[in-house]
């Protein structure tokens, strides 16, 4: 029992640490290009990720309330939000027009495989990271109202 305990303890503190690492899955911009988390983070110092699909609801909740605020997070912080969805190939159409209807003012990558939902070992959605410098520094996973002010008062800690 003690050897079931110790290797359960070792398996969750592999998968934590690992999920440090940014993974290499393919993203696809709304226009068909190719991408990964890595290079985004790349060439950007500090992002918000948040993976999110057109029929959950909290997800286009948090979405909407970020946007709220979005263009006061970049002027203070310049962090950039990438919004991923993980609609899979029977809801994926469904992505554009509610974007377009909704006038996010952040970038829309699709998962539509759901690798990077894989790698990133996300089981439920939405899932929020702040990643800075190419390494995950905070991650929460749910939305509720006044949820953004949680995370707005993260990045600040890491800009």
């Amino acid at each position: 029992m003690k050897h079931l305990f110790f290797a359960l303890i070792c398996a969750v503190s592999f998968s934590l640490v690992a999920q440090e690492n940014l993974p290499d899955a393919e993203i696809k911009t709304l226009d068909g290009n190719t991408t990964t988390l890595k290079k985004i983070s790349e060439e950007n110092e500090l992002i918000v990720v948040s993976l999110w699909a057109t029929w959950c609801v909290p997800c286009k909740n948090e979405l909407d309330a970020i946007n709220e605020v979005y263009v006061d997070w970049q002027d203070e912080t310049d962090v950039k939000v990438f919004a991923i969805s993980v609609d899979d190939s029977r809801t994926v159409n469904r992505v554009k027009p509610l974007v377009n209807g909704k006038a996010w003012d952040f970038t829309i990558l699709l998962d539509t495989n759901n690798d990077l939902k894989r790698e990133l070992g996300a089981a439920t959605i939405p899932l929020t990271l702040i990643i800075k410098n190419g390494e995950i520094v905070h991650r929460h996973s749910g939305y509720t109202p006044g949820s953004e002010e949680e995370l707005f008062e993260e990045i600040k800690k890491h800009s």
